[in-house]
């Protein structure tokens, strides 16, 4: 059974950092993309941070410059290091696997980050 297990939220004052990680189970990640979207209260579920087929990164406009994602392919586990938050930030972070027609796609359950003075 495939898991995907996020770790890392919190709260934090604006300017903060933190970092979140997940953890895949039951597959081998490898270099299937692999990353992160996140959710606000009332609004759609966006692209936070992925890497792309050929281990390529994307990151959504709002957050260039401030978060860097990363990978330990040994651990099946990506990262997503989130500097200088900002309460716009505040989101469920939800990790996603793609498995590019092959293994089939998976989400996690979400990992709340709040930014908040």
């Amino acid at each position: 059974q495939v898991q995907l297990v996020e770790s890392g939220g919190g709260s934090v004052q604006p300017g903060g950092s933190l970092r979140l990680s997940c953890a895949a189970s039951g597959i081998t990640t490898g270099l299937y993309p692999m990353g992160w979207y996140r959710q606000a209260p009332g609004k759609q579920r966006e692209l936070v941070a992925f890497f792309t087929i050929g281990s390529g990164t994307s990151y959504g406009d709002s957050v260039k410059g401030r978060f860097t994602i990363s990978r330990e392919n040994l651990k099946n586990t990506v990262h997503l290091q989130m500097n200088d938050l900002k309460p716009e930030d505040t989101a469920v972070y939800i990790c996603k696997f793609e498995g590019v027609g092959i293994l089939g796609d998976y989400w996690g359950q979400g990992t709340q980050v709040t930014v908040s003075a």
